[in-house]
């Protein structure tokens, strides 16, 4: 699979279903030291349409241990934190 087709994935938390865009408008994190992938940084906006640009972008995290499936249009994972496990990406 080539990294542009990756990049169009969706991301899908499976716990509650939530959407968290797709994998090309996320960060990639990894460890610089082994090449180790860490995982996805990810901006969520927060509020309604309707605040404009009163809405806030959340920062969330998806480790790469969460994630349970890369399919044809979709990559399903577990949880998404708050919280980078490796405070260097902080």
């Amino acid at each position: 699979m080539l990294l542009s087709e990756l990049a169009e994935k969706e991301l899908i938390q499976v716990k509650d279903g939530a959407r968290y865009g797709k994998l090309a408008d996320t960060e990639l994190l990894f460890n610089p030291e082994n090449g180790k992938i860490e995982g996805f940084e990810v901006f969520q906006k927060t509020g309604s349409f309707f605040q404009g640009n009163k809405s806030a972008k959340k920062k969330e995290f998806i480790s790469w241990e969460e994630i349970i499936l890369i399919g044809k249009d979709r990559i399903l994972f577990n949880e998404a934190n708050n919280e980078i496990g490796n405070s260097e990406y902080s």
